[in-house]
């Protein structure tokens, strides 16, 4: 029995050993697998209306169905809700009245009304349209909503619901459409008039019996039938209502058509997509103002705002128009004129477009230049029917999207906003027709700002440690200084409680995707709710990337980037080196958060595997670094970039050790025309690159982000050709490889297309195309993202390990 209890115990002693041992090495098909392996990211998470409880959404492994879970504030085991549980909790756009004695929120496209004092709950509506924006009165007496353009509201005491406004683009019907021959008519035949006088007689008693019957629907609003309504917001106390409109059927231009090769149908289909950059411009949009109480419609006139009527482009359509009279196309030139007021939008695609204050006695409305170049914030004098401009801001080279979020303080009387006018975004003040308090400075940045219940405090996510480090802090509405709440460095998305008390904030890290935590709003230890991450994954030695400064010798400053590399920092020496583009221009992936680009740092963990050190670059445009940074591609794009791209290869070689033979360069969308333009515009530089969803030829992509950029290509056409890869096509002698999804929308599979037969026509080699039938521009499919990433890795190996 001896030698089976020693055998016993040696094997016992060996367990820990073989449970615990070391994962295997990093392989394509696992990192490029379905990513529900390595844990689901916590999404949208919202406070129960009693602050006791945490909500969030969870993706469910295998589907893309959310499970909606719920939490514990002050720390416990969370629970999935099942469909009964579900449909009983509370939901979400939560709003309350002042003194917090109602409440109200958006369950499965419904509205709920919940009387705090009494702990009763009522369901306001109940249709198959989805019902959204609940508002609730500062005085908790009247609830509205919106249902499309339509809006609603509900006497919180009790009664029907009710349609606070019709509003119709259509001519008013009751307008006198008589003709010179119906009032001949009249005149001579009295049968016709007693008709017409009884006819009239008849709608004066049905308007008077509609003005006196509070229980009947509201009568229309006609604004006529050349607009076409763009959207609509009620005032909390129902008293105005504002719409926006355009010109009816204004929009137009050719589209684009991609094809579907693999289909349910066995035939390959068409599917439109979008217009080209200045093939027709967004078109210009007016507001009106309806007082409901008085029945009356005002237009409010945009050529009051300041500087509406400067050209901020007068010396490059001058330049442009003398071109093209010198070349006989006068028709074109004059086509370039000016306007005499240039044309607006409501800015609403990235921030509320129209914002009332609580007791609605003020509303603010944020406009944008059509070309990009101003952005006003303007409140409505309802006496005088008219825009009162109270912020401008003006950019030469092109407003941001980001950062434009704007309110009222709780005195109803003060606005706040973002503005970039120091050259970072920072967050103001200003009382209606003063001037500007501003609450927070510095070279830093600040987004997402939160209003407290009580008014008194802002909640702000600011990088004021470092570009790369992101947490939560606080500052007094009334000016003071700014305090830090959260230290976790990887800040995602924060929401404050209804009691002000506490915030759940959704933090990561380079490797752990988002999770929940609540923290007090002063600060001490959170209380961690989520852990999501699967074991599979966290038992990796993920490589932690190292943030490094890359100086500039441009006059730049600092490229801020992450370096991976092995453990050992001298095997860094004599190695290959990849440089990373991310894309989308303005977006920053030098920072302490689960990255977007998760799939490319696991491969640049297996690149570091096999051999290579990898450098991921914040180049000129990233989000993130201020104003200067994100505008130093005007006019320009691909060239300061390209600048910042090969000072990372110099800083590779200087500290690193790196080949300089050695370096490829890869990345997708903006990061794949960078790829491009690395190759074409610096031959010789890089090794390899491999250009994914790439874009080749900016005349080709779309308005809204190009035109901003770039201006219009019929006013500028020099920004386009120096801008553009295929313009550069002729220099290519490096090997490239060009992977586009054949159903993308956003930058379509024509622009690789275009620049392979460019190559082709130019008797160009080292180029190689692979096309995704399945694919978007966002990949989904773990096949087509295996066979992506293997053939980069091929490219990799064929040309920078040699």
């Amino acid at each position: 029995m001896r030698p089976l209890a020693t055998a016993l115990l040696t094997a016992l002693a060996t367990m820990p050993a073989l449970a615990y041992a070391a994962p295997p090495p990093l392989d394509m098909e696992t990192i490029m697998a379905d990513p529900d392996w390595i844990g689901q990211a916590v999404e949208e998470p919202y406070w129960s209306v009693d602050g006791s409880q945490v909500y969030y959404s969870l993706k469910r492994d295998g589907s893309p169905v959310r499970d909606l879970y719920r939490a514990p504030a002050a720390g416990g085991a969370p629970v999935k809700l099942d469909p009964g549980a579900a449909a009983s909790a509370d939901g979400t756009k939560q709003v309350f009245d002042h003194a917090h004695r109602h409440a109200a929120f958006v369950r499965h496209g419904d509205i709920f009304l919940r009387d705090l004092g009494a702990g009763t709950t009522v369901q306001v509506t109940r249709s198959a349209r989805a019902e959204t924006s609940p508002h609730l009165s500062a005085d908790g007496r009247l609830l509205t909503w919106r249902s499309g353009d339509d809006w609603f509201a509900y006497n919180t005491a009790g009664g029907p619901a009710w349609q606070a406004a019709v509003v119709e683009a259509k001519d008013d019907p009751k307008k006198d459409k008589s003709s010179d021959l119906q009032d001949q008519q009249q005149a001579l035949f009295t049968t016709l008039r007693g008709l017409k006088s009884d006819e009239k007689a008849m709608k004066a008693d049905a308007d008077a019996l509609a003005a006196a019957d509070p229980a009947r629907a509201p009568a229309s609003f006609y604004i006529g039938k050349d607009v076409s309504i763009v959207d609509t917001s009620l005032s909390p106390d129902g008293r105005y209502m504002l719409v926006v409109t355009k010109a009816k059927d204004a929009d137009g231009g050719k589209v684009a058509d991609l094809t579907h090769y693999v289909t349910d149908s066995g035939y390959a289909e068409a599917e439109a997509t979008r217009t080209y950059v200045g093939r027709i411009d967004p078109t210009p949009q007016a507001l009106k103002l309806l007082d409901l109480r008085g029945h009356a419609v005002y237009d409010l006139d945009t050529a009051t705002l300041p500087g509406i009527h400067d050209d901020p482009l007068a010396d490059i359509r001058a330049k442009t128009v003398a071109a093209l009279r010198k070349d006989g196309k006068g028709d074109r030139a004059d086509a370039l004129a000016a306007p005499k007021t240039r044309p607006v939008i409501v800015n609403s695609e990235y921030s509320p477009g129209i914002v009332w204050s609580d007791d609605g006695h003020d509303v603010a409305v944020q406009l944008t230049s059509v070309d990009n170049k101003d952005r006003w914030i303007a409140t409505v004098d309802f006496e005088r029917h008219a825009l009162s401009s109270q912020h401008r801001l003006s950019d030469k080279a092109w407003i941001n999207w980001d950062n434009n979020d704007f309110g009222f303080l709780r005195d109803g009387s003060t606005l706040w906003y973002l503005s970039e006018e120091t050259g970072f975004s920072h967050l103001y003040t200003r009382r209606l027709g003063g001037k500007a308090t501003a609450l927070t400075s510095g070279r830093f940045e600040v987004d997402h700002p939160v209003l407290s219940a009580d008014g008194k405090t802002f909640y702000v996510r600011t990088n004021q440690v470092a570009p790369y480090s992101y947490d939560i802090y606080k500052v007094p509405s009334a000016g003071g200084a700014l305090g830090r709440v959260t230290k976790y460095e990887g800040m995602d998305d924060f929401a404050l409680s209804p009691d002000g008390r506490q915030l759940a904030v959704l933090h990561s890290s380079p490797y752990v995707p988002s999770q929940l935590a609540t923290v007090s709003v002063d600060g001490g230890t959170p209380h961690e709710l989520t852990h999501t991450v699967k074991p599979g994954f966290a038992e990796h030695a993920w490589i932690a990337p190292k943030i490094v400064q890359v100086p500039s010798s441009h006059g730049a400053g600092t490229v801020w980037a992450k370096f991976y590399g092995p453990a050992d920092a001298a095997q860094a020496a004599s190695r290959p080196a990849v440089i990373f583009v991310h894309g989308a221009g303005y977006l920053q992936n030098v920072h302490l958060s689960y990255p977007s680009y998760f799939r490319e740092q696991m491969f640049h963990n297996l690149l570091v595997q096999r051999g290579y050190v990898v450098l991921d670059m914040d180049y000129r445009a990233s989000k993130g670094y201020g104003r200067d940074w994100r505008t130093a591609i005007y006019r320009n794009m691909g060239h300061p970039e390209l600048e910042d791209l090969l000072d990372g290869k110099a800083w590779l070689v200087k500290n690193q050790g790196v080949d300089p033979k050695r370096v490829g360069i890869y990345g997708g969308s903006y990061g794949g025309f960078m790829t491009l333009m690395a190759l074409l515009r610096a031959p010789g530089e890089f090794a390899a690159g491999a250009a994914l969803r790439p874009v080749t030829d900016w005349t080709s992509y779309n308005h809204e982000y190009t035109a901003a950029i770039l201006n219009d290509p019929q006013l500028d056409p020099e920004a386009y050709a120096t801008s553009s890869p295929i313009q550069y096509a002729d220099k290519l002698q490096d090997p490239v490889l060009i992977e586009h999804g054949l159903i993308d929308d956003n930058v379509l599979a024509s622009d690789s297309i275009r620049l392979y037969q460019r190559f082709i026509e130019l008797h160009k080699k080292n180029f190689t195309m692979s096309l995704y039938p399945m694919e978007r521009h966002g990949f989904v499919h773990p096949d087509s993202w295996y066979d992506e990433y293997r053939r980069i890795d091929e490219l990799f190996q064929q040309n920078l390990k040699q």
